[in-house]
């Protein structure tokens, strides 16, 4: 599991010589100013996103002309002409357009959440999931489809989703300041504990589910996947994760000091003890509702930041607006690919985030385990 690996990353950049404490953890030589860098990356990876949007709106089980979808979003801001029939509009405003809103927002938090993750805990493996908040999350929503509290409710899956990510971070947290003292090592082993006693709690819902149909949903939502969404879950997931998400980036400053250690964060003016449950608590929430919209996602959050962290640096500063753009633009190519690769059956969105972040995950262990018999 990702948190097996507890070796603090990166190595302590104290007495290298660089003056401005914003930027000493992210580099060692000259690089262009935050601000150009941060400019051009958001520049880029936004133009990556509309395009891909643009794309993924013409294809399906029904293409539509880029003209026409041109039309249609054009028409959709108010403006007049455009050529496309009713039924065109219908499938974008309403099927493909909403769905593309949600899953660049999920992305978006799980890209966010997990370069917070691996910044908070000093470790390069860590994603969204260290602290129980998925497990914790796909609880919830299996617990509401056993008892058929979705049918009942419209929004009883994602609610149910998100309270059981929640309630699994904070109580990971809770059992990690036993004593008055947080302890990192405490954090980590009782996410996996946790992590491990919800699965148990999945696994034992699906063998009792009540019907084959219910059991069919629950694997189906465990899987991942964007199919039906509506402006209303868009309505319900874009407060909470914007919100998580700016709270975040306006610590960016913050994480990076909190990469020299602790002692050297509060020498440096940072409040760890505070900041450090903050950014945790953000990271759960934006991952709880990513996870109470979409269903369990693997892999985003850790694929996304290190992806990124080759091609912008390591500074969060220029580092968390880019994975949020890139999380988003992964989640958008997948689940274009999910739609139309095995056309007209559907592969759920987590099945193919899986296909490119297992591979890329083994890749990490065996990169690490050969840096540290160098070292």
């Amino acid at each position: 599991m990702a948190a097996a690996d507890l070796t603090p990353w990166p190595p302590s950049l104290k007495g290298r010589g660089e003056h401005d404490v914003g930027d000493t953890v992210v580099t060692l030589g000259r690089r262009a100013p935050v601000t150009v860098r941060l400019a051009l990356s958001a520049c880029v990876l936004a133009l990556l996103w509309v395009t891909a949007v643009l794309v993924s709106l013409t294809m399906g089980p029904v293409d539509i002309p880029m003209t026409h979808v041109a039309g249609v979003l054009l028409a959709h801001l108010g403006f007049s002409g455009g050529d496309f029939t009713n039924t065109e509009r219908l499938v974008v405003e309403q099927l493909r357009l909403p769905r593309l809103v949600v899953g660049s927002l999920v992305g978006a938090a799980l890209g966010v959440a997990g370069t917070t993750m691996q910044g908070v805990f000093r470790n390069p493996m860590a994603d969204p999931g260290i602290i129980g908040v998925s497990a914790g999350g796909a609880a919830g929503a299996v617990l509401s489809i056993a008892l058929g509290l979705n049918r009942l409710f419209f929004l009883a899956l994602p609610l149910f989703a998100f309270l059981g990510a929640l309630g699994a971070a904070f109580l990971v947290y809770g059992i990690a300041l036993m004593g008055g003292r947080f302890s990192m090592a405490t954090l980590l082993l009782a996410g996996i504990a946790v992590s491990a006693f919800l699965g148990a709690v999945v696994s034992a819902t699906i063998v009792l589910a009540p019907s084959n149909e219910a059991m069919r949903e629950i694997l189906f939502w465990l899987a991942g996947g964007l199919e039906a969404r509506s402006w209303q879950h868009v309505a319900i997931a874009s407060p909470l994760i914007l919100g998580g998400v700016a709270l975040v980036l306006v610590f960016s400053r913050e994480l990076n000091l909190l990469l020299l250690g602790d002692d050297d964060a509060r020498s440096l003016g940072v409040a760890v003890a505070k900041t450090r449950p903050l950014l945790i608590a953000a990271s759960a929430l934006v991952t709880g509702v990513a996870v109470a919209v979409s269903g369990t996602i693997a892999f985003v959050g850790l694929v996304t930041p290190h992806v990124l962290r080759l091609v912008v640096g390591t500074d969060h500063r220029v580092l968390l607006p880019a994975s949020a753009l890139g999380g988003a633009l992964f989640l958008v190519i997948a689940d274009t690919l999910a739609r139309t690769i095995a056309q007209p059956a559907e592969i759920r969105v987590g099945i193919v985030t899986a296909f490119v972040g297992a591979p890329f995950f083994l890749f990490l262990l065996v990169r690490n385990k050969r840096r540290a018999e160098v070292l």
